[in-house]
């Protein structure tokens, strides 16, 4: 019986138990963290602890009979060995792990990631309870710290006050008649990517999608022109997305008081960025000032928005809080919708008849012509092929909350502490509310089975949903639309022969290594 970590500790290095990998120094400090902290989580759920009052309900009396354990049933989940040979790879593999958590123990499953614990909910009424009805008991999880250092402190990773006087400083920002205004630079951005595209050519669909969505993002939100400097960004990007996953375990296994370490490679890419964004407030801002100051009006960039605005005290936001909203709304209208879009010529390529109906309505409807926002409420199939596309690639594949205190689920009590994984990935193809759920058809949403009512509201939730649902939720379903329609209209795809198309599980679901295709003129 192992009753504290050094005595664990003393076990495992003569227990023979050993993994061999090469690597930098941080590298090698962290597996033998992993080791360490893998066979301490296995000893302590298999074995008693010592007592204490703490852990038994004591009768405190002379008369009190006997010490009876105060149990607390837990989930069911993977526990022991069979965790342990999972633990090595299960950092690497979450998506592939959790998605065996959910088919082999159901709708709430519960384990222990190097002692940190973990619960898997699947059920839409569960995760209804987690975003809606009970968001008070709940922090972002652990791994969110990872994102950070990237996206600062704004709307996806603060918390409490703060997080709620930024909110309703930006929400104004994201009004129907202000993100109507950007629809005419969305429909300019595609027209100009497709410019330069000729009909028989081998394209990435993946890193066109990136600059198109790069230049929507920059001059919605900048009021800007950073075409030059889209293959840095990119870069950038890349290198962010390629190395969260290392941060998010850093994230769970280090005490919050204990900085992420970060390679330079992912420190270069930040302050790339960073340098970019700064740069265009710095512009802004003088651009403002020059104006005298005023109330943004509809058809003003984003940013002019934000520099305007006042909150309840009268003041504005710091260079450095406007950096982090920024960072956060660029990633968000970069990055996620990119993703969906390149995911939806994925599917459309392999689906013939759905890309056929696509293409006719766009004909009857549009003609020759660029499509506008006014056409939007006249394009149900173009919505409904968004739609299938992010219930089975959600460019947001996961949401992570901690509990504050202990929580009720399943007739399950689990600890405070826990981190909870919502996954649109897992839920989202369900065979209880998306039959045939590995299937692309776009026809169950010409009836929206979530706003009639015929399937739980959490059976599907992109973006998310609750007091944090994303505030840019409009915004992106009318870039995405508006961009599938105005691309489609002109061309369909072929794959190109001899490539992998894989999903990465990063902050967002990208293809791993890109996504070519053969163009085609759509006739």
């Amino acid at each position: 019986m192992f009753s504290s970590r050094s005595e664990a500790r003393a076990a495992v290095e003569g227990s023979g138990f050993a993994v061999r990998l090469s690597g930098s120094g941080a590298f090698r400090l962290f597996v033998s963290y992993l080791k360490f902290e893998i066979a301490f989580a296995f000893v302590s759920q298999r074995m008693p602890r010592r007592f204490s009052t703490r852990r038994y309900n004591v009768l405190l009396m002379p008369q009190a009979p006997i010490a009876l354990p105060a149990r607390r049933r837990l989930p069911p989940g993977p526990r022991g060995l069979g965790l342990l040979r999972q633990s090595l790879t299960m950092g690497q593999d979450w998506s592939g792990f959790l998605g065996r958590c959910a088919r082999q123990y159901g709708d709430v499953s519960y384990f222990r990631f190097l002692n940190v614990p973990v619960c898997l909910v699947v059920h839409p009424d569960d995760i209804e309870r987690i975003l809606v009805k009970e968001h008070a008991n709940f922090h972002k999880s652990r791994d969110y710290r990872a994102l950070r250092a990237v996206l600062g402190n704004g709307l996806l990773t603060s918390e409490g006050e703060f997080w709620q006087s930024q909110r309703k400083l930006i929400q104004p920002a994201f009004r129907h008649e202000n993100i109507v205004a950007y629809g005419q630079i969305m429909t300019r951005a595609a027209a100009a990517l497709l410019a330069g595209w000729k009909p028989g050519e081998t394209r990435d669909l993946h890193a066109d999608m990136m600059t198109l969505t790069l230049e929507v993002v920059a001059r919605s939100l900048f009021g800007s022109d950073v075409s030059g400097e889209a293959r840095g960004v990119a870069q950038s990007m890349a290198v962010v997305m390629e190395l969260f996953i290392t941060q998010a375990n850093w994230a769970f296994i280090l005490p919050d008081r204990v900085p992420i370490p970060k390679s330079k490679r992912l420190r270069q890419s930040i302050q790339h960025l960073d340098d970019m964004v700064y740069r265009l407030i710095r512009a802004r801002r003088t651009s403002l000032a020059g104006n005298g100051a005023r109330s943004a009006e509809p058809g003003t960039d984003l940013l002019i928005t934000l520099l305007a605005m006042r909150d309840e005290t009268g003041s504005r936001m710091t260079d450095v809080q406007l950096r982090d909203e920024i960072m956060t709304l660029f990633l968000a209208g970069h990055d996620t919708t990119a993703n969906a879009l390149t995911w939806t010529w994925y599917l459309l390529v392999q689906n013939p008849e759905a890309d056929a109906a696509l293409g006719a309505e766009l004909r009857e409807v549009l003609g020759d012509r660029a499509p506008t926002v006014a056409d939007l409420p006249r394009l149900p199939y173009t919505e409904m092929v968004v739609k299938e596309s992010m219930r089975l690639y959600p460019p947001a594949w996961g949401v992570g909350r901690r509990a504050i205190r202990d929580f009720e689920i399943g007739g399950y009590r689990v600890p405070a502490g826990t981190n909870f994984f919502l996954l649109e990935w897992v839920t989202q193809r369900d065979a209880r509310w998306f039959p045939d759920p590995e299937r692309f058809d776009p026809e169950r949403w010409r009836h929206d089975p979530i706003r009639t009512g015929k399937l739980p509201r959490f059976a599907y939730f992109p973006f998310g949903g609750g007091p944090r649902v994303c505030i840019g939720a409009g915004f992106a379903m009318m870039e995405a639309t508006l961009l599938l329609a105005a691309i489609a209209q002109r061309f369909r795809f072929t794959l190109a022969p001899n490539q992998s198309v894989e999903p990465l599980f990063s902050v967002t679901l990208r293809p791993k290594s890109g996504l070519l295709m053969h163009l085609h003129p759509r006739t």
